[in-house]
């Protein structure tokens, strides 16, 4: 087993050339030489500097390998243009052609079954035990075949809070990464009877088991580039080698550079999301990671005028159940059993604890969206054009509070 090499530090951003030390290090323990190598990197809903790992990667084994593609793990996201995959891995067209010729591009098709293939089957008993006793349904390991198709793995991952994992990064870009819909469904919608509140930032989690568990079943060499950026998406630690381990250690750091505690609850959130959320999809982190700091009956506003939709692709089931806490689906199951858990998991995190009838907080979009949509799937809604930013943040007090990149740094409460 590869020895995971790395390090970083919380005062100050880690320099280029330590950046690539470490790469070549983990690298150098391979025996890549005319080997097929697959990279797995995430979409541009993640905040990473996808660019720089990818010129210092082909720098050092572009070419000694016989072949280097990357694919993006979408997930269950929209698939990525070309020009904004030459974006996030900072090169143009013309080098594609030129320079970096021998790389190919690929997106997960998470929909087009010729793409899948079965790895095996995880028990009832087994996702019992995995669960806590949550879920005990047994499902089947469906993956992008071309985990198969190739020498050895490297996953590009940046680790961060996360609502359904605890924390983002390492094998979760295997599931729901490059995966079929049944695992993604499962561990998320296990996720969302633990809630995103007691389950977002814990690293241990039934949901990461559930994931590990099920990357047994893949059998081609896999190495993680496992790291940690700051507000500025520099990065701050970086762990490379056997993927648990190097996410546990890139997991501890995200744990102090994007937890952050108050001393008390605030009536008024307002959440300015990134221009990378373009859909409350991927937008609804900002409730995610503040949830647990907006008071009783208090107000979270998602922020963004670059949101334009509820899910580029799961749009249209979203808009038939509309936004509910988790015992909405669990107490009324005859009705919702046939909708996909992935889903309802979605939609209960967005609109965060509580009882049937009565959210614990309230969730007002200020986005693109028209004020009819939002009211249709129970959410408030704000004209992004009506809230003056620098008003906002100059009138912060104890019952305001102001957040910039929201959906990036986990808030809680110190007691």
């Amino acid at each position: 087993m590869e020895t995971v090499v790395g390090g970083g530090s919380f005062d100050r951003p880690m320099t280029e050339a330590e950046i690539r030390k470490i790469c070549e290090r983990s690298l150098g323990q391979i025996p890549l030489k005319g080997k097929r190598l697959l990279v797995l990197i995430p979409d541009r809903t993640r905040h990473a500097p996808i660019d720089l790992f990818f010129r210092i990667i082909f720098e050092l084994i572009g070419e000694q390998v016989a072949s280097l593609d990357y694919m993006i793990a979408t997930g269950t996201h929209a698939s990525m243009e070309e020009e904004r995959i030459y974006a996030r891995v900072g090169i143009t067209k013309q080098q594609h052609r030129t320079t970096y010729s021998k790389v190919r591009f690929f997106n997960h098709e998470h929909e087009n079954p010729a793409e899948l293939v079965t790895l095996g089957m995880l028990s009832g008993g087994e996702l019992s035990r995995l669960t806590d006793g949550l879920f005990s349904k047994p499902i089947n390991i469906t993956i992008n075949r071309k985990v198969t198709e190739y020498d050895h793995i490297l996953i590009v991952s940046p680790v961060v809070p996360h609502e359904a994992m605890g924390f983002a990064g390492g094998n979760k870009y295997f599931f729901p990464g490059i995966a079929g819909l049944e695992v993604i469904e499962t561990f998320h919608w296990v996720a969302a009877l633990i809630t995103n509140a007691a389950i977002n930032g814990v690293k241990d989690t039934p949901t990461r088991r559930i994931i590990d568990r099920a990357v047994e079943f893949i059998k081609t060499p896999c190495t993680c580039f496992a790291f940690a950026v700051n507000d500025h998406e520099r990065v701050m630690c970086l762990f490379a080698g056997e993927p648990k381990e190097a996410w546990s250690r890139s997991a501890d750091y995200s744990s102090k550079l994007h937890v952050r505690y108050v001393a008390k609850p605030y009536k008024t959130i307002l959440g300015i999301t990134p221009d990378i959320y373009e859909e409350i999809w991927v937008g609804g982190k900002a409730m995610y990671k503040l949830e647990p700091i907006v008071a009783d009956g208090g107000e979270l506003i998602i922020y963004g005028p670059q949101i334009r939709e509820i899910s580029f692709v799961h749009g249209d089931l979203i808009k038939q159940i509309g936004y509910h806490c988790i015992e909405y689906f669990v107490r009324q199951w005859e009705r919702f059993s046939d909708y996909p858990k992935l889903i309802m998991a979605h939609s209960s995190n967005v609109r965060g604890v509580g009882t049937v009838e009565k959210p614990r907080v309230n969730v007002t979009l200020a986005t693109s969206i028209p004020e009819s949509v939002c009211r249709s799937v129970n959410l408030g809604y704000r004209d992004p054009g009506s809230i003056d930013l620098d008003a906002w943040r100059a009138r912060q007090n104890g019952d305001l509070l102001v957040v910039e990149n929201a959906g990036q740094v986990l808030y809680r409460l110190k007691n």
